[in-house]
């Protein structure tokens, strides 16, 4: 199902859109829609700002007021964004939800950037990021569609299977 899922742009509350895109992803991940509502972006820019003489790079909001989601349009899914908290509708006639082109998203500089794992089943990695930073295991699983890896960690002297996203881990 995720194969089917296109970009669409939705419109928020002007300083609301990373608490839309964190409701989104607590919501979807409570209903166990995954595989429906697969990415939701907040395209951010870098630039430079030079304050006393220093410059400093920062960054800044591309297109303050929107948020972008990848999605497949069903009646649950278009009901869940369209009424998250801070969401005031979908970009086109009548809030009826248009995809995005591959050219607007090229143009608009949303491109997918899928971390690439060099691991394998039995290989040995190290957790770099959340809760299970700094723990070293073992990769029981790989799953490239949900871009998942369950893995065993040494946990108080016993192997508990974890699951983990491909940019949580790295091959030693």
């Amino acid at each position: 199902m995720s194969d089917k899922a296109k970009w669409y742009v939705v419109h928020t509350y002007s300083g609301h859109e990373n608490k839309v895109k964190a409701n989104i992803e607590k919501l979807v991940e409570n209903r166990g829609m995954e595989d429906i509502i697969t990415d939701i972006l907040v395209p951010m820019e870098e630039y430079i700002e030079i304050k006393d003489g220093k410059k400093k790079v920062k960054e800044r909001k591309k297109f303050p007021g929107y948020v972008i989601v990848k999605m497949v349009i069903t009646d649950e899914s278009w009901y869940l964004v369209r009424n998250t908290r801070g969401v005031t509708g979908f970009v086109g006639p009548a809030s009826k939800p248009i995809p995005l082109t591959a050219e607007e998203i090229k143009n608009m500089g949303v491109q997918e950037s899928l971390p690439q794992l060099d691991i394998k089943v039995d290989d040995s990695i190290k957790v770099i990021a959340g809760p299970f930073e700094n723990f070293m295991g073992t990769v029981k699983e790989i799953n490239n569609e949900k871009r998942k890896v369950k893995v065993f960690v040494s946990m108080f002297g016993r192997e508990t299977l974890v699951e983990l996203d491909f940019d949580q881990v790295e091959g030693l």
